[in-house]
């Protein structure tokens, strides 16, 4: 057991031949997906194409054969390779060598990070990350992503700027335009129809046959060209300066939370269809290794793709040898077949990209975020607007977001749902307002706390008592409702102390109700619960009020 804790591939079943043909056809399937979309977004990281196939080899295989859910899509994707490219932008010129240096730097330490924080089991800290942040940060890079492959997409050959300044169709190429859409609406139209079929290989393919029959290539269009052939050598990446080190911290700590993200959504639905629970440790040590593996490679970090998980899972593949075959297939493209990709149209890797990240942009879940809790789609929308305003250094959209969430977090906590409670017709203790109840008896203040009684909620709930008693000065017991009260740190004890003590002084009775074992025993131990005619506890709430009913028919 414990040697397959540290090689989780060791628990994967043997191949039986049966299997190996059902999970060949499914690394098929995959491969034919990882190849294209591999050397894609080696393009919008801004890295040599062939680096996209590496990234497919050595640190996926790290990354399936330790990682907790085998059958994730593992490889590049397009959130962590837009992260790779705009982080570098103004660091080194796309492509070149120190470009390729400071990427595979980045891979390193961000793999270190998540390395250690699995390690450390503190996979926990990707919950920092809400819903509406990621859901904001997410469609923004889907709108960067898009736009940054518009001119490939459009066979636009100047810039923007000259295209604003002199409009004419001598700015785009007419053949690449033709591949960039035709090549789009293709994809689309391939998703929508034939789900199952791998479209991306398909329409790559048809581009590269058509673009070598014409010439594209002859007529200086914008196409893949000569690939380097073999396995890349394992090196450690060239030397960077401590300046070009700082500038990096702030991008890889964002690479390794957004790759995370990324693993954990498509991870959390593989387990939630296997029924099993996912480590996300054991997780975070397998990406960690994965990207010192792409570094070392010449590569650059690589993540999880919904996406393609998606697919994994719907081509039948029932465990990690799926990934392990579509793997195989790329290796040996890399050996032997790189001069096939020669013809392939810039435009139509666009396309590829485009149809991949169009999903991510779905405004309709903003309104929707809106209609459940406005401030949290005004976080939504913060890091959305932010994202795209700080392009390239899109990680501050990101904290950002993170800051005003936890913020809302903290003032949630800070102001608890307190109300006063009335005994409803079906027995049990309900908000007066709400129901619109009367009291439990006229001389009694029931109420309910829905929090942790802790440094937050302390001064609230004493706040609220003083109030109350300050404007009903008959009232001669205090009910609390504890039931709802699962915790209780020393600052609420000490709170408790205190509110039980200045009712003893107004000779008003403290009443607790429903209180947890493990609250009580906190309490016991400090003692808070010294017995005397100033406290009174029940179990229930049913045993509470005829207590209190009785106490106040004698008084």
């Amino acid at each position: 057991m414990q040697l397959k804790q540290w090689f989780p591939f060791l628990a994967w079943p043997r191949l039986s031949p049966a299997m190996a043909r059902d999970e060949m056809l499914a690394g098929v399937t995959i491969g034919l997906m990882l190849l294209p979309q591999g050397v894609a977004y080696a393009a919008l990281a801004g890295m040599p194409l062939v680096t996209g196939i590496y990234a497919a080899l050595l640190p996926s295989l790290v990354a399936v054969l330790w990682g907790a859910s085998p059958r994730l899509g593992v490889g590049p994707t397009a959130l962590t390779s837009l992260l790779i490219g705009a982080s570098l932008v103004g660091m080194a010129e796309p492509g070149s060598a120190q470009w390729v240096a400071l990427a595979a730097w980045m891979a390193v330490m961000a793999g270190v990070v998540q390395w250690l924080l699995g390690a450390l089991r503190s996979g926990w800290l990707v919950n920092l990350v809400t819903s509406p942040v990621l859901n904001g940060f997410t469609q923004a890079a889907g709108i960067l992503i898009f736009l940054s492959q518009l001119p490939d997409l459009l066979g636009l050959r100047s810039s923007w700027n000259a295209l604003f300044h002199d409009p004419s169709l001598h700015h785009f190429d007419g053949l690449a335009l033709c591949f960039g859409l035709g090549g789009l609406g293709a994809l689309l139209l391939l998703k929508k129809l034939a789900p199952k079929l791998p479209a991306a290989v398909m329409v790559v393919a048809l581009c590269g046959l058509i673009s070598a029959a014409v010439g594209f290539a002859e007529r200086d269009g914008n196409i893949v060209g000569h690939l380097p052939a073999g396995f890349p050598s394992l090196a450690i990446p060239a030397a960077i300066s401590m300046d070009q080190f700082s500038r990096l911290l702030l991008p890889v700590f964002m690479i390794s939370l957004v790759s995370f993200l990324e693993v954990a959504s498509s991870a959390q639905v593989e387990h939630r269809y296997a029924g099993t629970r996912w480590n996300e440790n054991q997780e975070l040590v397998a990406q960690g290794m994965a990207k010192v593996a792409a570094g070392l490679s010449g590569s650059f970090a690589i993540s999880a793709s919904f996406s393609r998980s998606a697919v994994t899972l719907h081509s039948g593949a029932k465990t990690g040898w799926a990934t392990v075959f579509a793997i195989a297939m790329v290796l040996v493209t890399v050996l032997w077949l790189t001069p096939m990709l020669y013809h392939i149209p810039q435009a139509a890797l666009a396309a590829v990209v485009v149809s991949a990240v169009i999903n991510l942009i779905q405004p309709r879940s903003l309104r929707a975020l809106f209609r459940i809790s406005p401030i949290e789609g005004g976080i939504a929308l913060t890091t959305f607007l932010l994202t795209l305003l700080t392009a390239p250094r899109l990680y501050w959209g990101v904290l950002t977001g993170v800051l005003l969430s936890l913020c809302h977090f903290l003032y949630q906590r800070l102001h608890p749902r307190i109300l006063e409670i009335g005994e409803h017709a079906d027995g049990s203790l309900r908000s007066r307002d709400i129901w619109n109840l009367p009291t439990i008896a006229p001389n009694v203040l029931a109420l309910r706390m829905d929090a942790e009684w802790d440094f937050a909620s302390s001064s609230a709930l004493e706040r609220y008592v003083t109030q109350v008693l300050q404007q009903q000065p008959h009232i001669q017991i205090v009910y609390l409702d504890a039931q709802p009260i699962n915790r209780i740190d020393v600052t609420g004890v000490e709170s408790f102390m205190r509110l039980r003590q200045s009712l003893r002084k107004q000779g008003i009775c403290l009443h607790i109700g429903g209180l947890k074992l493990p609250v009580q025993a906190i309490l016991e131990k400090a003692g808070a619960l010294v017995p005397g005619p100033d406290l009174q506890l029940s179990r229930t709430n049913a045993q509470a009020l005829i207590t209190m009913r009785v106490s106040c028919a004698t008084k």
